[in-house]
């Protein structure tokens, strides 16, 4: 494995006081930066560290191996990764700290540089993270290895499980997109699926655990098929037959790959919800230009209108980034008074964040932090009344509610249309889904009875 001429292994001179770590070690804990797939993927090699005898513990608990999975999309996640890995070694100045993902495929020399690190696994390798252990003496050092992202074509099924009644599936890798901000494809590669037969076979492995709920994800998942005749379609066509799952969620989809097929078989479905997010990043045609994104707002308008005629109960989110090189005041209103007008449910707001190695780095004038700042905190204020608005329209109707979890006390979960509810229920109701009349709305949650 290690001969193959695409993988690169690399030794850095930091000291360490351990021998070899094998699978005589046997706590290991785990966290996960970033996005739902970064979950799904941690969730599929920890079941690979169990079945070969390990137990889990929490990752703030004293373990032989810690695995940080990682993400890079903004300076602040590079900032969360150092952080962790710093108190993972004050929990145990022994153990043996791992770190793969996103983070580490960009910028592993960065990562080997820290204190403690023992291996730094890049985008195909942090899979055969446990074969590893036993293959790789590291007293000599902190080890590299990691292939060219432009030589990473496998696809590798992911999926979470055992923390929730809701399971995150992957059913793509990777994107072919060119976004002028986006690092995603130089940490991950280029677009890839599988196919849609053993995509069902981990979908069924799925509705073998207690997981009530699937969620589909993946970096573009609107591009599951590319390259073959199979499409996202013809994916959720499949999917709707699944025996033992009772609801199915699409997570982030382009607006462009979001089709009017797709719109109207989720509608028409009893399995895949009225839930929606469509990355939109600016409302400013000028800026959406700028950032290599393809589609302008009248597009992502119309996908807006479509869902909202056909599924008038649906919740739309949005993703939107603020502060991008060039936005003027001007540019920033465009997008506010766009997303103001749209009948969308919330927001997910990001504040611009250099990243190295992208085109946006050449465009324009900066935008001041604090302007940055500014611009996020009036999207978030935009976005709690959205979603005020949406909660105020389901008050004193009665919904379907798939219930979580506790938190003080009540117990929680979500609507079809991703409504949060709250009720004075026992923790016996987890897991299980319930007619639930909706009465008094906080903003954030709604409170319920049955």
């Amino acid at each position: 494995m290690l001969k193959c001429e695409r993988v690169q292994v690399f030794t850095y001179s930091n000291t360490r006081t351990h021998q070899n770590m094998s699978t005589q070690t046997k706590r290991v804990a785990f966290h996960t930066l970033g996005c739902k797939l970064n979950f799904s993927e941690t969730a599929t090699i920890s079941r690979n560290f169990i079945r070969h005898g390990f137990e889990q513990v929490q990752y703030r608990d004293e373990a032989d191996i810690y695995v940080l999975n990682t993400c890079s999309v903004t300076e602040n996640a590079d900032k969360e990764a150092r952080k962790l890995i710093r108190q993972a070694k004050r929990r145990n100045p022994n153990s043996f700290v791992a770190v793969i993902g996103c983070y580490a495929q960009l910028k592993p020399k960065e990562i080997a540089d820290i204190d403690g690190v023992d291996i730094v696994l890049g985008a195909e390798e942090k899979f055969n993270l446990l074969n590893h252990l036993d293959m790789i003496d590291l007293n000599g050092g902190t080890q590299v290895i990691q292939s060219d992202i432009d030589h990473v074509h496998k696809f590798t099924p992911s999926y979470s499980s055992g923390e929730r009644t809701r399971a995150f599936l992957k059913v793509q890798d990777g994107c072919d997109y060119t976004c002028s901000f986006c690092t995603i494809p130089l940490a991950r590669g280029e677009s890839r699926s599988d196919t849609i037969e053993e995509t069902m076979k981990v979908a069924r492995e799925v509705a073998a655990t207690d997981a009530r709920e699937i969620v589909l994800t993946g970096v573009n998942i609107g591009d599951f098929g590319k390259g073959t005749s199979e499409t996202f379609f013809d994916l959720i066509k499949e999917l709707d037959q699944l025996d033992g799952i009772d609801r199915i969620r699409i997570s982030s989809i382009e607006p462009n790959l979001l089709t009017d097929e797709i719109i109207e078989f989720c509608a028409a479905s009893g399995k895949f919800m009225a839930h929606f997010h469509l990355p939109l990043q600016s409302g400013s045609d000028k800026i959406l230009g700028a950032m290599r994104r393809r589609y302008k707002r009248d597009l992502y308008e119309n996908r807006v209108g479509k869902i909202k005629s056909t599924i008038p109960d649906a919740c739309i989110g949005v993703d939107v980034i603020v502060g991008f090189p060039g936005e003027t005041d001007d540019d920033f209103l465009d997008t506010y008074n766009f997303l103001n007008e749209l009948d969308i449910s919330y927001l997910h707001v990001f504040t611009y964040s250099e990243r190295a190695n992208t085109d946006a780095l050449k465009f324009g004038e900066s935008v001041s932090k604090e302007k940055r700042a500014e611009r996020s905190k009036m999207l978030h204020i935009l976005s709690d009344k959205k979603r005020r608005y949406f909660y105020d329209q389901f008050v004193r109707t009665t919904r379907p509610v798939l219930f979580e979890n506790m938190k003080n006390g009540k117990l929680l979960g979500h609507t079809d249309n991703y409504i949060q509810v709250q009720l004075d229920e026992p923790p016996e109701r987890i897991n299980t889904i319930q007619s639930v009349r909706l009465t008094l709305n906080h903003g954030a949650v709604i409170d319920g009875v049955l």
